[in-house]
């Protein structure tokens, strides 16, 4: 039987209270549904596509399969849509646009918020180097150290993509 629920959730820079019905529902439903947050997707439902990845509390999430139960109240939610919130770019954003690093868009939402978790990470842990052409397509196919989701992008941006993570990540590192 579902359970109500509700969470305090910081998304963006912005305390946000949400109340469900389900207990279950997850976190994607509520970002887009709940709190206006649209650069979630809903890609493929089982968390093999990446469309769906924010950041909860600094750590890459993909929401489509992440009940709001599981979210702690007070958790620190971090979207696409809020990446601008000064009113200029994120470097990822700007670079993916110069290197028109997208052709339908749908995946750039995930690739771009799991590339700033990635980056962040890399540098907390002390690596603030620019990642080689080869660590940017391991950790987009799941293959990086301590990253073990893939991203998907069906339209063929790849190379264009590797270029915009590449360009932003001198920036996003120092």
């Amino acid at each position: 039987m579902p359970t109500p629920l509700t969470r305090t959730l910081n998304v963006n820079g912005t305390d946000r209270t949400v109340n469900v019905d389900d207990d279950g529902e997850e976190l994607l439903y509520v970002l887009r549904n709940d709190l206006d947050q649209h650069g979630p997707r809903f890609g493929c439902g089982v968390a093999q596509c990446g469309a769906c990845t924010v950041l909860v509390d600094g750590q890459i999430t993909r929401s489509c399969q992440t009940p709001l139960r599981t979210v702690r109240d007070g958790a620190s939610v971090e979207t696409l849509d809020g990446l601008d919130a000064d009113g200029s770019l994120h470097p990822l954003q700007r670079t993916f646009i110069e290197e028109q690093a997208a052709q339908c868009a749908y995946c750039v939402n995930g690739i771009i918020m799991g590339a700033v978790g990635w980056l962040r990470q890399r540098k907390v842990s002390g690596n603030t180097s620019v990642p080689s052409d080869p660590e940017i397509v391991a950790f987009l196919s799941g293959d990086a150290p301590g990253f073990t989701r893939n991203y998907l992008c069906r339209c063929g941006a790849h190379t264009r993509m590797i270029r915009a993570i590449s360009s932003a990540a001198g920036e996003v590192l120092s």
